[in-house]
């Protein structure tokens, strides 16, 4: 038999047809992704050429291993095999087109049996992948899937289906080796029509240009976008954020140079060209969904919507943005403010999302209009920005008040020192932290480390100001502390707030603090007892758990020294370590209203009282206030402490334990009867 594609069908010929429809199913393929090329160039500039060993890896790993894709075992591996298949089958397209031109006379005699080989094993693949992915679409629909329209996935979904059982059918008219492509051969020796064949091939390329078409009308436009998606991630540190303006020298401009029109992004143009790749690069797998604080809340932002309703601002407001014009809706408007407003910017839905993309700093620029430009902000903001503003921090103390908690520590405040206490806003003015403050410098001392504390020439170190989008406010703040930290020589800082751990040793580079070596408290803790200057905690009937703070374990990547600190977690939660569910205090929410039902501290409570624990140990002074407020909302009655609070309390039952020792009389102790 003739190969169909050489076959006359009627007046025309096998060529023809598929001239006609490979023709029109491709050019039609070439017009979407241009224009959505188009308007993914239509962002602002970002420097994203930079660090390519760190992206040539990150892509090797993220996009061909697909190493975020398998965190989820089951769709996973389902998505794994699809995408491996089609990577292993996608050269038979050169053989499909040309009639086995591209086996026959191009590839050479030698590889041939080894690529069919490859050939067949990823049809195999796929095959098996996208049985598996509509048996549990159809028949064990995962709950996020339900009540969402299923066509465009089944659709997709069998019509990989189509190419990869035809692919066997068409294999076996062409001589099948029973080494190389042994469902071929099996297939071939089952006696199948000619007609059967030519029907099979006509199926599979006609599944193959619909699938063309619906690429870039549909999620699947991630097959195109995901590449430079992947490779041109951020490379700078989990959360970090960007200064208003860049210098040529890389860092941020000072305020007194400062000189911008704009602040952050109103209009779709004002996202850069990577924000915007993240638009059609979305496979709506709903990860960043599952994750999010504020969607499980009922709060109204969804961070896989965020992504849709760029691309779909950009689709329907084409004609416009191609012409340069700018639309009268803006992003702020699409996304609606309840959902900008909502994020607590604890970045699990970047952490998660298997291609990368960037859903919070969307978030974060608009706040940046909205806060410095169009003055439109939650008015609950107003008392926390004044406060810093005036008095730098949100509580508005005066910065004499600063270092009272220190009084009858001992400790230098505002001399130079080895390490410099940062001790945050928190625990220098809400007296539950300053415990923590108390504790912590304790412990410093007690193991002989020259430290000391700032006192009143401590700022805020700018976080919630930065997360609400009031990055100038930011500036001013980084600038000043700068100062300080450059008159009193301070090169190692100590931090018991995960915001500020993250802020001045993240983002303080970009003001001039390159040089700043920042440890949280429990990095530190942790070193001590090693170095056996401080001694291992002994629970003594204590049951602990332990919340890990997002700016912490997820973004600061500090999970095992906080739980060595505390000898170790009897029961973790549910979700912990760089997986742990927000207390729901980041990205300034600490300082705005929430509607009593939509709570995420009370989520995060009731996870930590189903360890049936007696304690939980935090390392955030915020998340000590937030799920010390969810526990007594569900009513579970759990001690929060800080882990620097449980290492101190060991220290001073044994001085305690010692002193009791020692003031007995002489004839209590063992073996004094033989002393008399």
């Amino acid at each position: 038999m003739d190969h169909p594609l050489l076959q006359s069908y009627g007046s025309l010929d096998g060529w023809h047809i598929l001239l006609v429809i490979g023709g029109l199913s491709i050019g039609f393929f070439v017009y979407q992704v241009q224009k959505a090329i188009r308007l993914v160039m239509l962002g602002a500039q970002d420097n994203r050429f930079d660090s390519w060993f760190i992206r040539i890896s990150e892509f090797t790993t993220g996009w061909l291993g697909q190493k975020r894709v398998l965190r989820d075992r089951v769709a996973g591996s389902m998505h794994v095999l699809m995408f491996w298949g089609f990577l292993m089958l996608a050269s038979d397209m050169f053989d499909l087109a040309t009639a086995n031109a591209f086996s026959d006379h191009v590839l050479p005699e030698l590889l041939n049996g080894p690529w069919n080989g490859m050939v067949e094993l990823g049809y195999t693949m796929a095959l098996i992948g996208c049985v598996a992915a509509l048996i549990r679409r159809v028949a064990f629909t995962p709950e996020k899937l339900k009540g969402e329209s299923q066509l465009e996935g089944n659709v997709i979904l069998f019509l990989i289906f189509s190419i990869t059982s035809t692919s066997f059918v068409v294999e076996s008219f062409h001589s099948p080796s029973s080494t190389w492509e042994p469902i071929g051969y099996w297939v071939s020796g089952m006696g199948i029509a000619d007609g059967t064949v030519v029907a099979a091939y006509w199926i599979h390329m006609l599944s193959i240009c619909v699938f063309f078409v619906l690429i870039p009308l549909s999620k699947h436009m991630h097959l195109v976008m995901a590449v430079p998606n992947v490779f041109f991630h951020d490379v700078d540190p989990p959360g970090k954020m960007r200064p208003l303006a860049v210098g040529d020298d890389g860092k941020a401009v000072p305020l007194d140079d400062l000189d911008i029109d704009s602040f952050g992004v109103s209009t779709y143009t004002q996202y850069t060209w990577r924000q915007l790749i993240d638009s059609w690069s979305c496979t709506s797998c709903a990860r960043c969904q599952d994750v999010c604080p504020a969607y499980a809340s009922g709060k109204s932002l969804n961070p896989m919507k965020v992504i849709h309703d760029v691309r779909n601002y950009a689709n329907e407001h084409a004609p416009l943005l191609l012409a340069g014009e700018k639309p009268e809706e803006t992003m702020m408007q699409r996304i609606t403010e309840e959902a900008v407003w909502a994020c607590t910017t604890c970045n699990a839905c970047i952490d998660v999302c298997p291609l990368y993309i960037e859903h919070v700093p969307k978030l974060t620029d608009l706040r940046r209009n909205a806060m410095m430009e169009t003055m439109e902000y939650p008015e609950a903001l107003n008392t926390a920005m004044g406060n810093i503003e005036s008095a730098s921090n949100p509580y508005g103390f005066g910065a004499h008040e600063r270092a009272e908690w220190a009084a009858d520590l001992d400790v230098k405040i505002g001399e130079p020192a080895e390490y410099i206490y940062f001790v945050g806003c928190a625990a220098s003015f809400d007296e539950r932290n300053q415990k923590v403050a108390r504790s912590t410098i304790s412990l410093l001392k007690e193991a002989g480390l020259d430290v000391g504390i700032l006192g009143m020439q401590e700022g805020c170190s700018g976080d919630p100001a930065r997360r609400a989008g009031n990055e100038y406010l930011f500036q001013m703040l980084a600038e000043t502390n700068m100062t300080t930290f450059q008159e009193l020589g301070v090169k190692r800082i100590v931090a018991s707030c995960p915001h500020c751990f993250h802020t001045l040793g993240k983002e303080y580079g970009d003001y001039g603090g390159d040089e700043l070596e920042v440890f949280h408290h429990s990095e530190i803790l942790a070193k001590l007892q090693d170095e056996g200057k401080l001694p291992q905690v002994e629970k003594n009937g204590r049951s602990v758990t332990f919340h890990d703070p997002c700016y912490l374990g997820r973004i600061g990547g500090v999970i095992d020294e906080p739980r060595n600190v505390i000898g170790g977690v009897d029961v973790e939660t549910e979700n912990h370590g760089k997986d742990s569910f927000c207390c729901g205090a980041g990205g300034a929410q600490m300082w705005m209203e929430e509607d009593a039902d939509k709570r995420v501290n009370v989520i995060r409570a009731k996870e930590l009282a189903e360890t049936g624990c007696d304690t939980v140990a935090v390392g955030c002074p915020f998340c000590s206030v937030m799920v010390n407020d969810g526990l007594d909302a569900v009513g579970a009655e759990m001690e929060v402490m800080d882990v620097a609070e449980l290492l101190w309390e060991q220290i001073v039952a044994r001085d305690e334990e010692i002193q009791e020792l020692t003031a007995r009389p002489l004839k209590s102790l063992p073996g004094s009867d033989h002393q008399k």
